[in-house]
């Protein structure tokens, strides 16, 4: 339907794009404000896709006439309590609006905030009986519990903070479309406004329940976290060629209703062992002009054999004779110079039958200047694709930085709408993910739709946003997994000795900080084909050491082609015959242990211990440089899982490193090479030797 989807949740002040959903170009579509706190004057435009700027707190009401019916939005909104802060990160929209100068990728960019930032929350969602709290009732109720958690920099605690519901208005208007009670009418809260309690009858097919976390600093104006959702979803069953509810018997001989419950913001849960593989495939395998596909395809077993089982391949549609593929003309067919449709379909099935989830890179910023409409509109303010594109006051297509060859997309226009939600159902059904281009610059109104669509047919559907640098609120409905560029500059400044390699564990603390929830997923990579291999700015011994950061790091690690056996050339041939193979059989070995030990993932826990440092020669003393090794080249850090806990060692430096870890009781054998890895010096103490990495299991968690 139309409905321009879940509730929103803002900051006065904060500019939110409104647009209709599985649009028809064709069709009329009117906005309004149908209800709103005393003293605004807030309003919409009159145009299909347009903003809405809230200007006092309190619940408004947005009203969408559609040619499915009238349909209304609720955006609940909350004081503006981030001065100093880019607000505008939280909006697609408003990030497109930017000067092109301050929409340049700054990867070392600092998140500066006024004060405490942003608490978290998680929602979880069961169906109990309606006594269980202590009531009379034998009904059945959905039951939606809030845990919120205040920000790392914060005084205050969980008590202190304050949780805001809102249950889904396409859900509300479903259940009295049924002839249900009204789920906000019937609704309850329980536990200090951290429990919302819903009667069973008044859940239809599908109940939606999205909540915030309100933290109120002393002297300040709301924080307000970014936003979780949970689903509770009537079950069916197959009879007689017909789907009917599901109900499970109890003892009582009373039937329970059987609901599934889903959180919504939930990375797929196959990520949490993930590790992708990206392919730049025009210089990957080597294949003559057209048998780029097959020739991908004869080196999957490799790629498996390493490890890895996500492939990530760069765009493989028709583009324009650039190599990276990225400045596309056909947006649904494959490019000549790789294969056909079928090769690539062959491709993905091959990665399949190893075991790998496939991810298409999905461009829906910009298309290339020989796209057809592009040319037809180009020079020409009479043409029927002229307001598909932005243009600039000379005439020339709005585009980002110094890319000549692209056309950035008008996201307001319907039918460029159309033509994105075309795409996706054109290749989603293929893959298993999407790598979103450029997420940043596309309004966020239509990444929430996306996820909608294609995670109603796949849950376990992958959707990765490319921004930098990452913006907390794109995990609100939006994405799973988020390109961690934070980590890849800090790994970058200790491997040149501009920073500590402790600081790695500064830039993994930032997530929480800047409000990212902790479920939330992160890819980690020290390199990919934007950027200049890391072993030729850092030197092997860094390269050893980072790459093992991404592996035993909380998140999802990834490997460019090529860099498990010591490629130098960002996008050249892939140098196949000359592979060290001491750089693949240490990746090898990192993510075997990755695979063995699952308190190295990214839901397992992430400590600080202290350590003392160093060089090889056991009769120096802790904390003194010496040579090619000094103490800032190595970091300790304890992961686990409450199964069991490791403590893990990296060196970036060019000599092997001796680490104390005095207040840890370990076992003397390195989970990576399975070998001893502790040695004693002159004083009895007892240190982890570690080249560029060192995993111990501990022994007394």
């Amino acid at each position: 339907m139309h409905h321009p989807g879940p509730p929103r949740f803002l900051a006065t002040g904060e500019t939110t794009e409104l647009a209709p959903r599985d649009p028809d170009p064709d069709a009329d579509y009117a906005w309004r404000v149908v209800d709103a706190p005393p003293g605004s004057d807030a309003t919409v435009g009159d145009d299909p896709v347009t903003t809405f700027t809230p200007d006092v707190p309190g619940r408004f009401i947005v009203g969408l006439d559609a040619p499915d019916g009238d349909h209304l939005l609720t955006i609940r909104t909350f004081a503006a309590g981030y001065e100093g802060v880019d607000v505008a990160g939280g909006s697609g929209t408003a990030l497109r609006d930017r000067e092109a100068d301050h929409a340049a990728i700054d990867y070392g960019s600092e998140r500066a905030h006024d004060g405490i930032g942003r608490p978290r929350i998680r929602l979880d969602a069961t169906v109990d009986e309606a006594g269980s709290d202590g009531g009379d009732s034998t009904e059945f109720e959905v039951v939606v519990r809030a845990t919120p958690k205040p920000n790392p920099e914060s005084s205050l605690d969980a008590d202190d903070l304050e949780v805001t519901f809102v249950v889904d208005d396409r859900d509300v208007a479903d259940a009295v479309a049924d002839g249900r009670p009204n789920p906000r009418d019937a609704l309850r809260t329980a536990d200090s406004g951290r429990t919302v309690r819903i009667p069973a009858s008044a859940v239809p097919e599908r109940l939606r329940v999205h909540a915030v976390a309100v933290a109120r600093e002393p002297g300040r104006e709301p924080r307000v976290s970014v936003a979780d959702a949970v689903s509770v979803e009537r079950a069916e069953e197959r009879t007689g060629g017909r789907a009917e509810e599901r109900a499970d018997r109890r003892p009582d001989g009373r039937e329970h209703p059987s609901f599934e419950t889903v959180r919504l913001n939930q990375p797929p849960a196959w990520t949490t062992d993930a590790t992708v593989y990206e392919v730049y495939v025009r210089t990957f395998a080597g294949g003559d002009e057209g048998k780029t596909f097959d020739a991908i395809a004869e080196r999957i077993p490799e790629i498996a054999d390493l490890g890895v089982d996500t492939l990530w391949l760069t765009p493989v549609l028709q583009h324009d004779g650039k190599p990276h593929g990225y400045n596309i003309s056909d947006f649904f067919d494959v490019a000549a110079d790789l294969g056909d449709r079928s090769d690539y379909e062959a491709l993905v099935e091959t990665a399949h039958d190893h075991g790998m989830r496939v991810l298409f890179d999905f461009v829906a910023n910009h298309t290339a200047r020989n796209h057809e409409w592009f040319r037809d509109a180009y020079g020409n303010p009479d043409s029927p694709y002229r307001d598909r594109f932005e243009w600039q006051d000379s005439g020339e297509p709005g585009t980002y930085f110094d890319w000549e060859l692209i056309a950035n997309l008008n996201h307001s226009n319907l039918t460029v709408r159309r033509f994105l939600l075309d795409i996706v159902d054109e290749w989603a059904p293929l893959v298993d993910g999407f790598r979103c281009d450029m997420a940043w610059a596309v309004p966020d109104s239509f990444w929430r739709e996306l996820r909608d669509r294609v995670k109603d047919i796949d849950r376990e559907f992958l959707l990765m946003d490319e921004t930098i640098p990452y913006i907390p609120d794109f995990h609100e409905g939006m994405f799973d997994v988020h390109f961690d560029a934070t980590l890849y500059f800090q790994l970058r400044q200790v491997g040149r000795g501009a920073e500590p390699a402790a600081t790695v564990l500064d830039a993994i603390d930032q997530r929480a900080e800047i409000g990212f929830p902790d479920h939330a997923g992160f890819l980690q990579y020290i390199e990919n084909h934007d950027e200049t291999r890391y072993r030729v700015e850092c030197g092997d011994a860094a390269a050893a050491a980072a790459g093992a950061a991404t592996v035993t790091l909380p998140g999802v690690p990834m490997i460019y082609a090529g860099q498990e056996i010591g490629q130098r050339g960002r996008r050249d041939a892939i140098a196949w015959d000359h592979a060290r193979e001491e750089v693949r059989e240490r990746y090898e070995r990192l993510l075997s242990a990755r695979a063995d030990h699952p308190a190295l993932g990214p839901e397992s826990d992430l400590e600080r211990v202290d350590y003392h440092v160093a060089s090889g020669d056991l009769s120096e003393r802790p904390i003194v440089a010496s040579g090619n090794i000094h103490p800032d080249d190595v970091v300790a850090f304890r992961r686990s899982d409450g199964d069991e806990s490791l403590v893990v060692v990296l060196n970036f430096a060019p000599e092997d490193a001796s680490v104390a870890l005095p207040d840890v009781d370990h076992a003397d054998r390195d989970l990576v090479t399975d070998e001893s890895c502790v040695v004693v010096d002159g004083d009895g103490t007892e240190r982890v030797r570690v080249d560029e990495v060192a995993v111990v299991r501990e022994t007394d968690r």
